[in-house]
């Protein structure tokens, strides 16, 4: 049995437009329904060729499309469901050029579908939150970006990192993932998402000054020394965020080769849920559905 959902059994699913439209309106509304205008509970009935559907009492109409990231798109549903499909199958990410051959659209079409995708992800995957006597978090930060000429540059001048995003990341073992795009690298920057989604669990971290407040704030705190070459100390490690930021970084050189910090937030999101659904892919794109 597959791990995800095949082609062929998403085109039985999901053959035209019209059954796209009939699955975002039973989704979000139901089929009968209460009219939200005359009050009175009937059916729903397409309106013609228009994506609406109209009540059978005052044709009062409603846009299933309404409040999705395919309410101002002419494109057809049926492709951007394919397109939800592909982000979901995909480990690595899909490229805007890859959707323009498999979608038949134009680029700047391909591009935008893209990123609506990813922060439509990014808002059904949320932020969890952490806490638990037996749980352990690991928290680390990784730096993104940075064109290749600057980083040169700065590199030449003794600072490597200056031009890039930093992006802090906490992950509970065994459990999920979430990370944030921080302007510093300073305890301030950190400690509103920690304080925020860590209640009472172990934290394993490395040596970073900015983590040292972490036990006067009644956190159990671990760390491993890097720099001396330390990085498995029991239960005490990064390993796993780690393994996060390796794949992340190498998915984005392979797929998009370069990512601006200003949409960097979007591809962080669409990495999250994969990474948070990866022990039931093949609901990962039945989730998506689900979730509008």
């Amino acid at each position: 049995m597959s791990k995800f959902l095949t082609a062929h059994e998403f085109f039985e699913m999901f053959p035209d437009n019209d059954t796209c439209l009939e699955h975002l309106m039973m989704v979000r509304y139901g089929n009968p329904l209460d009219c939200p205008k005359c009050g009175k509970h009937g059916l729903f009935h397409k309106h013609g060729k228009r994506p609406l559907y109209e009540c059978q009492w005052c044709s009062h109409c409603i846009s299933p499309k309404a409040g999705t990231p395919f309410e101002k798109s002419s494109t057809p549903l049926v492709k951007w469901f394919y397109a939800m499909y592909l982000f979901t199958t995909s480990r690595h990410g899909v490229p805007a050029k890859e959707l323009q051959r498999q979608l038949g659209v134009t680029y700047k079409c391909a591009w935008r579908m893209g990123h609506e995708i990813r922060k439509y992800m990014t808002s059904v995957d949320g932020d969890g939150r952490y806490g638990g006597s037996n749980t352990v978090v690991e928290m680390d930060e990784t730096f993104m970006g940075g064109r290749k000429r600057n980083r040169d540059y700065m590199m030449n001048r003794g600072n490597p990192q200056a031009g890039k995003t930093i992006v802090f990341g906490m992950v509970e073992r065994e459990g999920s993932l979430q990370t944030h795009v921080i302007k510093k690298r300073t305890r301030k920057a950190v400690e509103k998402h920690i304080k925020k989604v860590v209640k009472g669990s172990y934290v394993s971290t490395d040596e970073a000054p900015i983590y040292k407040y972490l036990t006067k704030a009644g956190y159990i705190h671990g760390t491993v020394c890097h720099e001396g070459g330390e990085y498995v100390r029991g239960q005490i490690h990064t390993n796993t965020i780690e393994g996060f930021w390796s794949r992340l970084k190498n998915s984005i050189r392979g797929t998009h080769v370069h990512v601006s910090r200003k949409y960097l937030p979007n591809y962080l999101g669409e990495f999250e849920y994969r990474y948070n659904m990866r022990k039931s892919p093949k609901w990962m794109f039945e989730r998506l559905l689900a979730a509008f």
